[in-house]
């Protein structure tokens, strides 16, 4: 009789730390699932924060540019695109675009000197270079949480639990290949 009880008793502590190790292992997915979600959450909060900058700047540069119409216009478009995208990629895409578009405008006011003197210019691309800086980490946080999420379901034992959780593999916060503004970065001298 003692021997049954020792016996259940072990089947019993094997079903416990079975049981145990099977909410770790779900809570752990849910938790990475949790931080890419709130590192994207973090990009996005510094991209619309560059979006807000760009009227601020824009209408600094137009005080001084007026003929200079077309990129205020390729500002206007991109900043609706970034706007409107959604996803990583499509993020990604219009993040290169605006920065392409940025660089443009930054290198007509080279042409103004008293645009480039002007305290609020000065102030506005410091408040644009610091957001640029945000933006890279807030990437580079959000891809090392994927890198982290994806491997994650894609290891045993996550890959049993992942299907069952709805998890899937989740993309980067890459450049799009084979753009010219990323490939080429704008050269701007201040």
């Amino acid at each position: 009789m003692k021997a049954f009880w020792i016996t259940l008793g072990a089947i019993a502590a094997v079903i416990l730390i079975t049981i145990i190790a099977a909410i770790s292992i779900r809570n752990g997915l849910i938790e990475r699932d949790v931080a890419v979600k709130d590192e994207w959450s973090q990009i996005e909060i510094q991209l619309q924060r560059r979006s807000d900058l760009i009227p601020n700047l824009v209408n600094t540069v137009k005080g001084y540019a007026k003929h200079e119409e077309q990129i205020f216009t390729e500002v206007a478009e991109a900043r609706a695109k970034l706007a409107g995208a959604a996803g990583p990629t499509a993020k990604a895409e219009a993040d290169a675009q605006m920065m392409g578009v940025l660089g443009r405008l930054l290198a007509i006011a080279e042409n103004y000197p008293t645009l480039k003197a002007s305290e609020n210019f000065a102030r506005l691309q410091d408040e644009l270079a610091g957001t640029e800086n945000r933006i890279s980490v807030a990437r580079t946080r959000y891809n090392k949480a994927v890198r982290d999420f994806n491997a994650a379901i894609r290891k045993f034992p996550g890959s049993l639990f992942a299907p069952g959780l709805g998890f899937s593999t989740v993309e980067f916060f890459e450049a799009p290949q084979g753009r010219a503004a990323v490939e080429k970065v704008p050269e701007v001298k201040f």
